[in-house]
Order: structure tokens, then C-alpha cells, then sequence
């Protein structure tokens, strides 16, 4: 769940024509606002997350004035049609392009070699290193020799301008994610990032637009909503075991300190750094898309407000000085991300989710994941599960005992290869096939940009003393119709 570091790339390469042909041939975006990991070094700060510009701030530490709502909640007009319910045209064999071989991307790129009717056509890093061992990984495979793009942080745009490629995959630092998934849009590619999706509202409209405008689906790369116990919950959820939905909660609480004051494992140091821009919830995605999932939020449902707070900023301080010598460049570094924030946010049915973030401190790895009802109650690490009637006396009961409500996806790969347990495998395979086989996405991207509004959002409530921040309704609207999600029936090949 980690990303790895990787930016951009190279000279284009011909190919055969693309199975779809984009619907918008407009020039891709070339700017670059502040983002790029070495460029912002730790006396940059970010303000205006949630405004349609980001300025250069004050020094890290310093903040920056917020909103008491975030500007720009009520909905643009549209530029296109809905992206609901579109299926992906269907192909024997889906092109795949990879930007970014570091930690993340460079593990992804089995998963994909791993699934029948995927072919990875071009990599790209500028990390010259990187990219020859995830092309000698193809070659292994038994596919030809991909493209590689190494010619520096912009070489990104030639792979996406490629005609032989019908779906990009990023998996770099977060700055670049906003970027790269809009350049691939422009170039009628399907394309997925890693969380988050971007780090600004105005950036996840963009995203919002682009995808209706060129008739392209645009993903966050959600591994854990295809967790073995999210997809389990998640049925279980919609036959109605847990009664009338009232409450859930999901975090990203994950002592990263060692790794992010490693100058080999995250490059820059890019992932720290942000601990000296933002306040607010970094990684909201994997705790938010799981639950959101319960509560059919954009199906049904949706998410209207957060509030958002924070602790005191120490662990890394404190982690630094008693891990770093003299001289090291972190000890000109000063973090404002709290350690731990603590987010609420409350649906259109008046449901309440609970966020929570936290790599900075000691702890235990911990989802939380939690869903309660009029029926009982799931709770995650350690799972445990209390519903009525086949629970009593305040006691709680084994979830083993549930695994007939298992998804087909982890009835079918009872061992899925790869990390994480196993989900980043199901993401991988299930969004290929439904690719291949001409599907409905899982997810789209409202549910990306609605999983990621809480990065801008938690740091705008944090810094306005904890009041309510609105979220945009990214559907327009399209919201208040129930339809399908992840609880997928399985198709037929």
C-alpha cells in the first residue's frame, strides 16, 4: 500500500491502433504547479488545497489561513455525460502501461504479468535501474521487450501518447498523480493511480470532467476494498446481517517512521516531506473506500461533511531525534502533520464515519474497519462480529464462522499471489477482466475523487479550528439511484 518513488518519461513509440479511439485529442497538460518531490523541499508549504489554485506558502510549520468551507463544494457544470454504468469496450488482450517502478509500482507489475489476457507494453522511471529490471521481469514472463521511458520526470507524457495502450497504471509520489492521470485521459487511455487520486478539489473536478469528457474510466487503485474481510462485510452488509446501517469506521494507522527516514525506500525523502505541508489526513482511501462501500455511498447514498481533527505534531520529531545524527538534512525539516487526526463525516442519511490517520507513532498496523447497524457490529484487528440473533450475552463471536458470505473473487482464489494479503491481486485481476470482458467498472471516478476529497478537506477543517467542510457531490446529482458496486456477481468468461 505503499507507493514507490517514480515520475515520468521518454520518446514515443509506434504501436498498433488502441482498442478505443479517445473522444478528446486536446494537447496534454504540460504544467507542473509545485509538484515535484525534489522541488519542494521542506520549506515549502501548501495553502489553498481546497480552492481552485495552490499557492507557495509560508515555511513548513507556519499555517496557512482556511476557509471555514471549502470553496467550490457546489458542483460545476458538467462538460460531458455520466461515467455510471459505462462498460469498458470489451478486448481479447488489454495493453498496459506502467509509470513509476519503485516500491509499489515495481511489486504491481507481477500481479499484472500474473493475469491471463494482459500484456505490458511500456514502462517508464527515470530511474534507469528500475526500469531495466521491471522490463527483464516482461521479458521473463514471455512477453516481447516493452518500450521503456527514462528521459527524465516528463517522459511519462510518450507513454501515454502511445496508441498500443488501453490502460495506464501510476504509481508514484502524490504529487504527480493528478498529472498523470489527466494526460493519460487526454490521450483516450483508461488510467489508474495510486492513493490519493490528487491533492486539491479543483484537480479531482478536473479528473471528474476529463473522465465524462473523453469517455475514459479513471480509478483509485483501492486495494483493500477487495480485502478478504471488506468484501466479506460487504456482503453481509447488503443481504442485511447488520440490520439498518448506522455507523463505520476505517484508518490508515501504520508506524512508517523507520521507512520514511530511510533515504533508500522513500526517495526525496518525498512522503515525508508532506508531514511539513499538510495538517490533515494524508491517506484517507483505504479506510474510507471499504466503508463507503457498505453504505453504498454514490449508490444510494452519499458523503456530505467532514470535521476533522488533530493531535500535536511530535512522533517524527522525536523518532529523528533519537534515530539521525547531526547533520542530516531531516533536522532542517519541521513537521506540522499531526500525528494522529481524527475525522467525522456524515452522509446524506445521517450515517457517520470515522477516519482516522496515523505513520507517525507507535502502534500496531490497524484498518480499524468497522461497520455497526440496528443488527450488531464488525470490528477489525483482531476481526470480531456480534450481530443479533446469532450473538448474546455481550460476548463476541467468531467471523471465521461467516465465510460462506465470501465474495466469488476469494472463493475462486482461495491463494492469490502478490502482497497485501492477497488484494492487491484481486484489484489487479478483477479490473483486467472487467476490461477483457467488456464490464461495468467495480468503482469509478466519483468514488476516487470522493475517497480522496478528505486529504484537502481534513487539512482545511484542521487549520479552521474543526468546523465542517462540505464534499462535493462528484456525481452531480446521479447519487440518489441505487446501483451496483463491488458486490459483483461473478461473469461469465
Amino acid at each position: 500500500m505503499n507507493e514507490a518513488h517514480s515520475q515520468n518519461q521518454a520518446s514515443p513509440s509506434g504501436g498498433s491502433p488502441a482498442a478505443d479511439s479517445p473522444a478528446d485529442d486536446s494537447r496534454p497538460s504540460r504544467r507542473s504547479v509545485l509538484w515535484t518531490a525534489g522541488a519542494a523541499g521542506a520549506g515549502l508549504g501548501l495553502g489553498g488545497l481546497t480552492a481552485g489554485r495552490a499557492t507557495a506558502a509560508s515555511p513548513a510549520g507556519s499555517p496557512a489561513a482556511a476557509p471555514a468551507a471549502a470553496p467550490g463544494a457546489a458542483a460545476p457544470a458538467a462538460k460531458g455525460r455520466t461515467m455510471i454504468g459505462v462498460p469498458f469496450a470489451p478486448r481479447r488482450t488489454v495493453r498496459v502501461g506502467i509509470i513509476g517502478l519503485g516500491n509499489r509500482g515495481g511489486s504491481m507489475i507481477d500481479l499484472f504479468l500474473a493475469v491471463p489476457g494482459v500484456r505490458v507494453v511500456a514502462l517508464c522511471d527515470p530511474v534507469k535501474e528500475k526500469t531495466a529490471r521491471a522490463a527483464k521481469k516482461v521479458t521473463d514472463a514471455g512477453q516481447p521487450a516493452p518500450a521503456v521511458y527514462v528521459n527524465g520526470e516528463e517522459d511519462f507524457v510518450h507513454l501515454c501518447a502511445r496508441s498500443d495502450i488501453d490502460f495506464v497504471y501510476a504509481a508514484t509520489p502524490w504529487d504527480r498523480h493528478f498529472d498523470m492521470a489527466a494526460t493519460a485521459l487526454r490521450h483516450g487511455k483508461h488510467v489508474g493511480v495510486e492513493c490519493p487520486l490528487a491533492l486539491r478539489i479543483d484537480q479531482l473536478w478536473e479528473l471528474v470532467d476529463l473522465s465524462e469528457r473523453t469517455r475514459r474510466h479513471c480509478f483509485q487503485m483501492e486495494n483493500c476494498c477487495y480485502g478478504r474481510n471488506e468484501l466479506r462485510v460487504l456482503r453481509m452488509a447488503h443481504a442485511g446481517l447488520f440490520g439498518d446501517l448506522l455507523h463505520g469506521a476505517g484508518a490508515y494507522n501504520h508506524d512508517l517512521r523507520g521507512l520514511m527516514f530511510d533515504p533508500e525506500y522513500y526517495e526525496g525523502p518525498w512522503r515525508r516531506l508532506w508531514h511539513t505541508r499538510l495538517r490533515g489526513d494524508l491517506y484517507p482511501n483505504h479506510g474510507f473506500g471499504p466503508v463507503a462501500n457498505y453504505m453504498d455511498v454514490n449508490r444510494g447514498d452519499r458523503a456530505v461533511r467532514i470535521a476533522s481533527f488533530g493531535t500535536p505534531a511530535l512522533g517524527l520529531a522525536a523518532y529523528r531525534k533519537e534515530h539521525m545524527p547531526p547533520g542530516d538534512p531531516s533536522w532542517k525539516e519541521s513537521y506540522i502533520e499531526s500525528d494522529r487526526t481524527i475525522s467525522l463525516v456524515q452522509t446524506a442519511k445521517g450515517r457517520v464515519i470515522r477516519l482516522e490517520h496515523d505513520v507517525s507513532t507507535p502502534h500496531p498496523y490497524s484498518r480499524i474497519n468497522s461497520l455497526g447497524g440496528t443488527k450488531g457490529v464488525f470490528e477489525d484487528y483482531p476481526e470480531r462480529i456480534y450481530i443479533e440473533p446469532d450473538h448474546s450475552n455481550d460476548e463476541w463471536g467468531d467471523f471465521g464462522k461467516y465465510a460462506e458470505w465470501d465474495h466469488w473473487l476469494w472463493k475462486e482464489h482461495a491463494n492469490p499471489p502478490g502482497g497485501h494479503g492477497g488484494m492487491d491481486y484481486m484489484l489487479v485481476f478483477r479490473l483486467m477482466q472487467c476490461m477483457r470482458l467488456g464490464l461495468v467498472p467495480d468503482f469509478d471516478v466519483y468514488d476516487a475523487a470522493t475517497w480522496t476529497a478528505p486529504v484537502p478537506l481534513s487539512d482545511a477543517s484542521i487549520r479552521a479550528g474543526g468546523a465542517p467542510q462540505e464534499i462535493p457531490d462528484f456525481t452531480r446529482g446521479h447519487w440518489k439511484k441505487a446501483r451496483p458496486g463491488m458486490d459483483s456477481e461473478k461473469p461469465a468468461e
